[in-house]
């Protein structure tokens, strides 16, 4: 189809959803009445494409001062998730009230292609001026949306898709839109539930920035939500009187808008003053302190806090309440807080930063430089510290529960344990005695003591739910009702058991298509899925030698080095059982072997059987076709591995990473390639290296023979 007929169709469905009549695709509601704005409104014309307008330096000037606390409180996290999403064809945007863009995150690249298009700092995207978008429709809406391509009223955009959230203030009034737009064909899942939870962590510090004197309460009906993302936050005077509210407060003390809050003392929220609540924060250490709602019908935990520049309650309550003055140096060092410095603020996003890493070097023998993995493991890092229940998606062998108990060491309930449950393996009248457990004496053959469950084994820890798509429908409900509720009934008790546990499921199926053909339960399924993980299959991995010179290492102090037949080989394979069947196939190969080298002899023979000259071949040739291999070493079937200066491209190098890839390849030539001596030299991990010189276009192979450690 012609691209004029691409136009000419676009516009019929744009015409045909205003004026009610059949379109050739769905549309959500918000997509349609925004479409019945531009139309009706607006009076703008799809088929008539005008560039949204572009302000002038000055003008943008002034805009970017007018919302300067909001791009302040942004940027980091805008960065952060940019960094999570991992898409070069992506650009994080920053809109204000109006919809100006103030602020973008993005590669050069893609920040050249979209600016075309007027996707820009200091272009105007209202629905007014750019048709439905996601950042325009979002302000209109005042809600979270997802504009997928053909739901733009431009056919110039429908290419991009958009994911946008709006921000308020701490008055409940929109201050503008954080709006992730990309060129992926396919939107992404997790891309809304990000931006979702980005807008949240920027509208807490919208109440830090604006309120820097005023006393912060963080209450939950939970107290390990208590300093979450989902714990409401008030900025009080020292009055006693509510200045600013986050939504979560408003929700979780049921009151309809900040109006009914702000401006009230702080009595008409909980039943309890301002200088009592600081008094037992500073009593308790600043753990959680359990509090009633005004009304004496709901119970929070909370902590209140109170910045060094407002002394005048501090000094009351430490010179009136003789617990608290048991207390001064906590008080000093946890509610006693300075304003921060630009200085101690950037230190302390160091050491967030730092914090981080320690995290995902934790989870660095999951991948060794394959760029899908790795951005599969930093989203799966960052969701895990907010408690998100996650559902892993891979074919059967490319570990996923290898994935899930590494996420656990890094989650806040890795001093809980880690419970692993295969739905699939268990026989199902044994399932649901295995998950809830049973009272003594609850069926005949039950053990005479009774059993917990592994649910309540998993209480402070992880449960992981392996194949939950084959869960029965009745187990099913329960589930539903335990992740709800938060309680779990052994077979045969009548006392229920209060369980917090961090949830990670895996299912090699397609849980949503389970849904559409009714054999598993649609409210369970948004239930679990958080947020999905995407686990590549081997043969898709660009890591894929890393991966195998790893898993060598891991079997032996003294691994045996490879083979260029047997290299080509394993890497050319399809691997349908991927992680699995390689570390078996290697194990046999060891052993074969006995500590030499491994050849193709050593390997099952569907395995080599297409290596040419290789031992038993018989003259079959092999296309070398799987992405692993091409990837992993550039070689494409010839015996001679290419030299890794020869044919990389550097075009994408700094001045900077170009003298770093010149000393990495010195290094490299004068310890022979032996990729463990030059780590050693460099004092580094061999992982942390393997990660360098995929960075750097340094291939694992070297002109004239096979790495020696590679």
């Amino acid at each position: 189809m012609s691209l004029l007929a691409d136009i000419n169709m676009h516009v019929r469905e744009v015409l045909n959803t205003v004026n009610h009549q059949v379109a050739t695709r769905p549309t959500s509601a918000s997509v349609a009445q925004s479409w019945t704005r531009c139309l009706n409104e607006f009076r703008l014309d799809p088929a008539h494409f005008v560039m949204p307008p572009i302000l002038t330096q000055q003008e943008l000037a002034a805009r970017r001062e007018a919302a300067s606390d909001l791009i302040a409180c942004s940027k980091l996290e805008m960065t952060t998730l940019y960094q999570q999403l991992a898409d070069p064809e992506l650009a994080v945007v920053l809109v204000d009230a109006e919809g100006v863009i103030v602020h973008q995150v993005s590669s050069v690249p893609f920040g050249e292609t979209v600016a075309a298009d007027g996707l820009r700092v200091g272009a105007l995207w209202s629905e007014r001026e750019a048709g439905t978008n996601g950042m325009g429709t979002c302000l209109a809406e005042r809600e979270c949306i997802a504009v997928y391509q053909h739901e733009h009223f431009y056919p110039r955009y429908t290419s991009l898709t958009c994911s946008a959230a709006p921000i308020f203030d701490d008055q409940g009034a929109v201050a503008g839109v954080l709006d992730v737009t990309s060129r992926s064909k396919l939107l992404q899942q997790h891309s809304l539930v990000l931006v979702g939870m980005s807008r949240q962590m920027i509208e807490n510090r919208l109440i830090d920035a604006r309120y820097r004197r005023a006393h912060m309460i963080h209450f939950h009906s939970r107290p390990e939500f208590v300093g979450t993302l989902h714990a409401g936050k008030l900025a009080v005077s020292d009055e006693g009187v509510v200045l600013a509210a986050s939504r979560s407060a408003l929700f979780q003390l049921d009151f309809r808008s900040h109006a009914e809050l702000v401006g009230k003392r702080i009595e008409e929220a909980f039943n309890s003053s301002l200088e009592d609540m600081l008094a037992r924060s500073i009593r308790g250490s600043f753990h959680p302190v359990t509090v009633y709602s005004a009304n004496a019908n709901s119970r929070f935990f909370l902590i209140a806090q109170t910045p060094r520049d407002a002394t005048s309650t501090a000094t009351r309550i430490l010179m009136t309440d003789p617990g608290a003055r048991e207390y001064p140096s906590a008080a000093r060092s946890r509610s006693v807080k300075p304003r921060d410095s630009r200085e101690v603020r950037e230190a302390r996003d160091a050491g967030n930063v730092r914090d981080q890493a320690n995290r995902l070097d934790k989870l660095s023998h999951l991948e060794f430089g394959d760029p899908g993995m790795a951005s599969q493991i930093q989203l799966a890092a960052r969701v895990i510290q907010r408690k998100i229940p996650i559902i892993l998606r891979g074919q059967t062998g490319t570990g996923k529960e290898v994935f899930a108990n590494a996420l656990h060491s890094i989650s806040p309930n890795s001093a809980g344990a880690f419970v692993a449950v295969n739905c699939a393996s268990l026989p199902e009248n044994l399932i649901e005695s295995e998950l809830f457990g049973y009272r003594a004496g609850a069926f005949t053959g039950a053990q005479r003591e009774g059993r917990r469950g592994k649910i309540v084994q998993a209480n402070s820890g992880t449960l992981f739910l392996d194949e939950i798509g084959d869960m029965p429908m009745a187990l099913q409900a329960r589930l539903l009702r335990v992740l709800e509720e938060h309680e779990v009934t052994p077979l045969g008790a009548e006392v229920t058991v209060k369980v917090d546990f961090q949830l990670i499921s895996a299912s090699h199926r397609n849980l949503m298509e389970l849904v559409q053909n009714g054999i598993f339960r649609e409210d369970l399924y948004y239930r679990l899925n958080g947020i999905e993980i995407n686990l590549p299959a081997l043969r898709d991995r660009a890591d894929a030698l890393a991966l195998i010179h790893h898993i060598l290492e891991s079997e032996t102090d003294d691994p045996p080095t490879l083979s260029a037949e047997a290299q080509r080989a394993l890497l050319g394979y399809a691997w349908p059982g991927n992680i699995r069947q390689l570390r078996h196939v290697l194990q046999m190969a060891m052993a074969l072997c006995d500590g030499g080298e491994i050849r193709c002899s050593h390997l099952p023979a569907d395995i080599c059987g297409g290596v040419p000259g290789a031992p038993g071949t018989m003259g079959t040739t092999n296309a070398y076709s799987a992405p692993g291999l091409a990837r992993a070493t550039g070689l494409s079937g010839a015996a001679t591995p290419p030299h890794a200066a020869d044919d990389a491209d550097t075009s994408t190098l700094n001045a900077i990473q170009l003298k770093e890839r010149e000393t990495v390849l010195a290094l490299l030539d004068e310890h022979r390639w032996n990729v463990s001596n030059v780590a050693k030299g460099l004092g580094i991990s061999r992982n942390t290296l393997y990660r360098k010189m995929h960075r750097l276009q340094i291939r694992l192979s070297h002109d004239g023979s096979s790495p020696s450690d590679a």
